[in-house]
């Protein structure tokens, strides 16, 4: 069985090719918050349910994270310790943050009785680890992760 959705499993590798041409050691939290959200339609109104461009203002971030803001990323791990790292080889070439944001998307799709994980899932997975790089790209676009999160976890109780 499939763990991820379509447009899920397309984040995953688009990520991974985003790492591969930015020249990165790793596929961060960043990588999969940029290409999920140009993968999965959903997740972007998820995002943007105030109507007030936020998905385009944090694409504007993301953008510039791979034009130069992210060089200070470039050639270090991302390990926030806010999630758990998982025992070397289970997901490699993945940063242990986002490997941590996977799973946890899945078990969150699991708690809401849903086969695969998907976008939203990982949105707010994303968006629960404080120390991520993800957290960092939306507090730079003004988004509060925290009431980001409060947000998907009320629209996932009325499904």
């Amino acid at each position: 069985m499939d763990l991820f959705s379509a447009e899920l499993a397309s984040a995953a590798v688009g990520a991974r090719r985003r790492a591969v041409r930015d020249g990165d050691r790793q596929i961060d939290t960043a990588h999969l918050l940029h290409t999920l959200l140009e993968a999965d339609p959903g997740t972007a109104r998820a995002l943007d349910g105030d109507g007030t461009g936020t998905v385009v203002r944090l694409l504007g971030y993301l953008v510039q994270r791979t034009i130069g803001y992210g060089l200070r990323w470039s050639g270090t791990a991302e390990d926030s310790g806010a999630l758990p790292v998982f025992p070397a080889g289970r997901a490699p070439g993945w940063s242990p943050a986002a490997a941590a944001a996977l799973e946890a998307a899945v078990l969150r799709a699991e708690a809401r009785g849903a086969d695969r994980a998907e976008g939203v899932d990982l949105l707010a997975a994303l968006a629960s680890d404080d120390r991520s790089r993800a957290v960092e790209v939306l507090c730079r676009a003004g988004i509060d992760p925290e009431s980001l999160v409060e947000r998907l976890e009320a629209v996932a109780s009325h499904e």
